[in-house]
């Protein structure tokens, strides 16, 4: 006897990726509590593997179109209409090692929350979800001295974790969020 098999609607089949995805985190609501788990939003700007804290990322946004701002910062690439709200829009990279990233159609930004608004960093890779554990915690030493987080990144980074041997560093987008240099986008 052959089956019958009916084509799903795009409805449907995110139903079916959803029941068969939670089929396959059994136990994890254990873990999500877990002494020493840290978990957040993953992400690369240039060579650095970062990662930020839930509560820092408000949303994950598609880079939108942007209206350069005369008299700003370099790394200010300008202000995009978000749902009706002028955003900043940030180049991370910029703001952070003097180099422009390259645009491509599917760049992503962080919307991140300050005082007076939110503004969105431009970031040159979006990895999702990240878990990390306490086995792999970096000692602060380790970071010091690691050439990844030198620079400017060591204002932002609070700890680093390495996970088959890439370093992950802890990100703080509330640091850098209420930094004045970044808050001062204006030209001096």
């Amino acid at each position: 006897m052959k089956k019958h098999v009916t084509a799903l609607g795009p409805f449907e089949r995110l139903a079916d990726y959803e029941r068969r995805s939670l089929e396959h985190v059994a136990g994890l609501p254990e873990q999500l509590d877990a002494p020493g788990l840290w978990r957040g939003v993953g992400y690369r700007v240039g060579t650095h593997r970062l990662a930020s804290g839930f509560d820092e990322v408000r949303e994950i946004l598609p880079l939108p179109p942007i209206t350069q701002v005369p008299g700003a910062q370099p790394w200010m690439l300008g202000v995009a209409n978000v749902r009706g709200n002028l955003l900043p829009i940030v180049d991370l990279k910029q703001f952070l090692e003097g180099e422009r990233t390259v645009l491509h159609e599917s760049q992503r930004a962080l919307l991140v929350r300050q005082p007076g608004g939110d503004v969105a960093v431009l970031i040159d890779e979006l990895y999702g979800q990240r878990s990390f554990t306490e086995p792999q915690k970096v000692a602060d030493s380790q970071v010091a001295e690691d050439p990844l987080y030198q620079g400017r990144y060591t204002h932002f980074i609070d700890r680093a974790y390495r996970v088959d041997e890439q370093p992950w560093g802890i990100f703080s987008l509330d640091r850098l969020a209420r930094t004045p240099e970044f808050r001062q986008a204006a030209a001096g």
